[in-house]
């Protein structure tokens, strides 16, 4: 059987448009043209392109989603939360991203929420995960990379809200932490890698509200083979820095201590060649199926500034799904 790496080049080099999964710890490594991923009941939509026709043309049976979770306790999240700190007071990291699972109690399943979740990244793979991500990972158009890392959320409907993200030292210095990761894993791959555009701020929607998120644009140049080793190339990277920490190898140590289940596709990758450009997104914003309980996945950075209270809000925060 052809390989990862040895696939993607030849589709690459054919122009052929595929469609590319890999989970968090790099252990599968999937490629598809658009018609294999069908056929396998995997379906995705990354900013109009994608296989979904006939699911979105599907009539749905409700206009909203009751997810009604069951919210990880506070012990359990405290426990986890006092270790990774103990950690960074060490200074073993600074900044990991921490995350928990939340089972739903919900009679919707995957292809419901596919089909009413409104976000730039889809994916619905079988009947084992939904993504509806709203950030990007890597971007290539015209033999120049970029990539999107979004730290620092908050609520919208919280008075002056813009003004308490941008001004919040814990999130400066969380995003700080992962655009120099982020521009340093650029550079194992890249020229002139930069920042074009800083901290700039996104509207995310929340059902019938919106998070505020903090996101960077950086940009470097690929040389004019890079098709003949991107496959390789984008391996390096991963998984991605703003859904691990800094530094990198360190903090996927301590995840692996202080998490309470294996993370699996969550915060993995998923993109898209479309015979000139590749797309991808960081796997977030994630329901996956276990034991048939439907499970949400979300977390956020820990720095040494972090308290457990904000941190805790901010998971919860996270558990939505936004409808169109």
């Amino acid at each position: 059987m052809e390989d990862f790496e040895n696939k993607v080049t030849r589709f690459l080099q054919d122009e052929i448009p595929f469609l590319f999964v890999i989970d968090f710890d790099k252990s599968v490594q999937q490629v598809f043209t658009f018609d294999e991923a069908a056929n396998q009941n995997i379906y995705f939509n990354i900013r109009g392109k994608g296989n979904d026709e006939h699911l979105t043309s599907t009539t749905l049976k409700s206009p909203s989603l009751d997810l009604k979770p069951t919210l990880v306790s506070k012990e359990v999240y405290n426990k986890a939360f006092n270790t990774v700190k103990q950690e960074l007071n060490n200074g073993n990291s600074f900044l990991l991203n921490l995350t928990f699972p939340t089972v739903l109690d919900t009679t919707v399943g995957l292809e419901e929420i596919y089909k009413k979740a409104h976000a730039p990244y889809k994916l619905l793979y079988k009947d084992k995960f939904v993504v509806f991500s709203p950030e990007c990972y890597l971007k290539i158009k015209d033999e120049s990379i970029f990539s999107y890392p979004m730290k620092g959320t908050i609520n919208s409907h919280i008075p002056h809200a813009e003004e308490l993200l941008l001004s919040n030292k814990k999130e400066l210095y969380e995003h700080n932490t992962i655009v120099d990761l982020i521009r340093n894993d650029l550079s194992m791959i890249a020229k002139k890698v930069r920042v074009n555009k800083f901290r700039f701020v996104d509207k995310i929607k929340k059902g019938n509200q919106e998070l505020l998120q903090t996101s960077t644009e950086i940009q470097g140049e690929l040389p004019k083979n890079w098709k003949d080793k991107f496959a390789s190339l984008l391996l390096k990277t991963l998984p991605a820095g703003s859904i691990s920490g800094a530094p990198k190898k360190k903090t996927l140590e301590i995840i692996s201590n202080a998490e309470i289940s294996p993370r699996g596709f969550y915060t993995g990758i998923f993109g898209v060649f479309d015979g000139q450009q590749i797309d991808s997104a960081v796997s977030i914003r994630f329901i996956e199926k276990i034991n048939d309980k439907l499970v949400y996945k979300s977390g956020g950075g820990i720095t040494h500034l972090s308290e457990m209270e904000e941190e805790y809000q901010e998971l919860l925060e996270k558990i939505y799904v936004p409808i169109i």
